[in-house]
């Protein structure tokens, strides 16, 4: 029997928010943190050096290695798309080259939760009530100011701005399980005509997200999701006659396709070694609950208060696709997140899903609600930005005095320079938020939209300030960038450099920053021979005699990142051999 809908919508909540707005909300989500900046440590560094590493045929393209060594993160197709674009780019830098493909994807992940949204809103289960004498919603306009809320959404989740801006397996992952998730939504959709290329774009994203390092994600998301459509496909009251005929269902139903291409996808996982099932006998009792709750609640705010009303709201239809797909998205994302070591990055797949199921909690929240939301976001973004423009001030003036000298503590060493393009970037977007203030408490009251409006545009401005405003203090901080360049500083210009126990981040930055050619202490074709350098890692020092003769080297310096002192590298000079 089918539950009545909880959502009332009137035709005139759904009109549309302006495509130019949606795009510039994009393009200023999206630029910011990919122009301008260093690579940041660890992640970030640590995939760049890869890509370096095969772009100069110094790595296998199916085994990535630094130094010969594995990498940290399984999965090459990510590192292939850097190394590509910097073959493809070779008169950009590297690190502008390296992060084309990546500012794809991240539009990727926006357009593919915009129209996910809107595939599932489409559904008969999540259309508004139907009034007596009319004025209801129509299906494609209450579809399009869903998607429109629902992308929103994910732009104003804290969480999504850094980690989606790095040049990581982690954004590449993020792209896929979002493509997963609307060729779902779109087979959900009984009115697409086209489900063979839903099912050939599909397999496409299963197997990527496989070589991608995410094997378990992909067959435990993609066989939860079949699963879903295919009980969804059961409980229909009326046959879907553009997916099925009575003469060949094996033929015509995409599910089939889907399922055998997920097989597929497993079977590629165990031929690339990689095994797609956590070991969970252990996982369950090291995972710290209590660190891990208070992650959900701020990488994913402001979704996770509209996501809770959603399953409360539409608790009579949790088992409908608009709410079941998702849904179990999220969870796949949410319990990999408790599991893994690195929780934040398995994290970051969730929000996407997250992301569409808060939109729909819009058609049923009360006007105080929304209000409440509004002030609150008012409030809470605008103290953050001038908090921001504060202590960019203190850092160019000086005034006021204790701002400066935090900074001063914080980041010794650094000095502030003036840039007319970075500010004139910051004061436009603060001068837009302050416009989008001012027009969102005198119209549009009742789009269904409006009350992630000032969510989305402040969670953008204060990445765009960062991005500029703070862009020279976080790359001081961030980048080993300073500390490479003056470890260059301390060896011979010419000639190797020996590395012993370097992490793969900063033997990324020693060769990327300080233009080191580093050879590994473990080497045992005796290419570190006529190195006359050694850079050692302080947790290394130990067993360094084990790897080289200490009577021919010589201490000579120790190299701190001076905004941690508790970083830091040891050089040695050879003496004799």
């Amino acid at each position: 029997m089918n539950q009545p809908t909880p959502a009332i919508v009137t035709q005139s909540a759904v009109r549309r928010l302006p495509r130019i707005a949606l795009f510039l909300f994009c393009v200023a989500y999206v630029l910011p943190g990919f122009l301008g900046r260093e690579p940041w440590k660890n992640a970030d560094v640590s995939a760049f050096g890869v890509m370096l590493e095969m772009a100069a045929g110094h790595s296998g393209w199916w085994n990535p290695q630094v130094l010969g060594v594995a990498v940290e993160e399984s999965g090459p197709l990510p590192y292939w798309l850097g190394a590509v674009f910097i073959k493809l780019l070779p008169f950009f830098s590297t690190e502008f080259a390296v992060r084309v493909p990546f500012a794809l994807l991240l539009a990727l992940t926006l357009i593919c939760t915009w129209y996910t949204v809107y595939h599932l809103a489409r559904q008969p289960a999540a259309q508004p009530v139907q009034f007596a004498f009319g004025g209801e919603a129509k299906p494609t306009d209450y579809a399009r100011a869903l998607a429109d809320a629902g992308l929103l959404a994910l732009m104003a989740c804290l969480g999504l701005a850094q980690l989606s801006h790095e040049t990581t397996p982690d954004l590449a992952r993020l792209a896929l399980v979002s493509l997963m998730l609307l060729m779902a939504s779109r087979m959900a959709h009984t009115g697409h005509r086209q489900p063979l290329r839903s099912v050939a774009i599909w397999g496409v994203a299963v197997v990527s997200l496989v070589f991608s390092g995410a094997p378990w994600i992909a067959v435990t998301l993609g066989g939860g999701l079949l699963m879903i459509l295919w009980l969804s496909r059961r409980n229909q009251e009326e046959p879907d006659t553009l997916w099925l005929t009575s003469e060949a269902p094996s033929q015509r139903d995409p599910l089939v396709w889907s399922a055998m291409l997920l097989v597929l996808a497993v079977a590629a996982s165990a031929l690339n070694g990689q095994v797609p099932v956590p070991a969970l006998q252990t996982a369950l009792t090291q995972v710290e609950w209590r660190s891990w709750g208070k992650l959900l609640v701020w990488f994913t705010w402001p979704a996770w208060p509209l996501v809770l009303w959603t399953l409360w709201r539409w608790r009579h239809q949790l088992l409908r696709p608009h709410v079941a797909l998702p849904l179990w998205a999220a969870l796949v994302s949410m319990v990999d997140s408790a599991l893994s070591p690195e929780r934040d990055r398995a994290l970051l797949l969730a929000l996407p899903a997250l992301a569409a199921l808060a939109a729909f909690a819009l058609p049923t929240l009360r006007r105080s609600v929304s209000a409440l939301v509004d002030w609150f976001t008012l409030i809470f973004f605008s103290g953050c930005a001038l908090v921001i423009w504060v202590i960019w001030f203190a850092m160019q003036t000086g005034v006021p005095a204790k701002p400066a000298a935090n900074v001063a503590k914080l980041a010794p060493g650094f000095v502030p320079e003036f840039s007319w393009l970075l500010f004139l970037a910051g004061a436009v977007a603060t001068g837009a938020w302050l416009w989008l203030v001012s027009w969102r408490v005198g119209k549009h009251r009742q789009a269904l939209w409006k009350s992630l409006v000032l969510p989305a545009a402040g969670s953008t401005l204060c990445w765009l300030l960062l991005m500029t405003l703070w862009l020279p203090l976080l790359d001081f901080g961030r980048s080993y960038g300073p500390i490479s360049r003056r470890i260059a500083t301390l060896v011979p210009a010419e000639g190797c450099v020996l590395a012993d126990g370097l992490s793969q981040a900063q033997i990324a930055a020693l060769q990327h920053h300080g233009s080191l050619k580093l050879v590994r202490t473990t080497d045992d074709g005796g290419a570190g021979a006529n190195c006359q350098s050694l850079v050692v890692a302080p947790a290394s020092q130990a067993t360094l005699h084990q790897r080289v003769e200490l009577t021919h080297w010589a201490f000579k310096s120790t190299v701190s990142r001076l905004t941690d002192t508790k970083e830091s590298l040891m050089i040695y000079q050879r003496v004799g051999n």
